[in-house]
């Protein structure tokens, strides 16, 4: 049975999980671990979800203050094993969810070329392409995505 549960950066499911998840993404786009840690280094955050089944971490998620109205989703990961059964879907609407809850409007986020399950995903659940923000202004692999919540 599927269980979502609200955590922090902190908690090791998580950890394990992003660290499957940086495998995943340089084999995706042959590159390296360092080539993004910067960017891709979570800790000391409040808004993490995890997915269990049966007691087992199988997906993960989380979202941080964008700005005044928005935050940015991140660090979303399934399982290979887990996937094409709604996993993502139900860590993404928990993510929405609390984001409403805390009072932000808006979600952003940024994905790959590379990954166009994740791309048809988001699109599925509302979110419309923009143009790259921040960091991901000049990264041509990037596609960045926007919902109003």
């Amino acid at each position: 049975m599927q269980r979502i549960l609200r955590t922090n950066s902190d908690n090791l499911d998580f950890v394990k999980l992003t660290s499957q998840l940086d495998i995943e993404l340089c084999r995706i786009y042959n590159t390296n671990p360092e080539d993004y840690e910067e960017y891709n280094r979570i800790t000391g955050l409040p808004t993490v979800v995890l997915a269990y089944e049966d007691e087992e971490p199988i997906g993960c998620g989380c979202f941080k203050i964008f700005n005044d109205k928005a935050v940015e989703i991140k660090r979303m990961f399934i399982k290979e094993n887990q996937r094409g059964k709604g996993v993502a879907s139900s860590i993404l609407a928990a993510l929405e969810i609390w984001a409403k809850e805390l009072g932000y409007e808006e979600a952003v986020l940024e994905t790959g070329k590379g990954q166009p399950n994740a791309i048809n995903l988001y699109k599925k659940y509302g979110y419309q392409i923009t143009e790259n923000y921040n960091q991901y202004d000049d990264l041509e692999i990037s596609v960045c995505l926007k919902k109003v919540l």
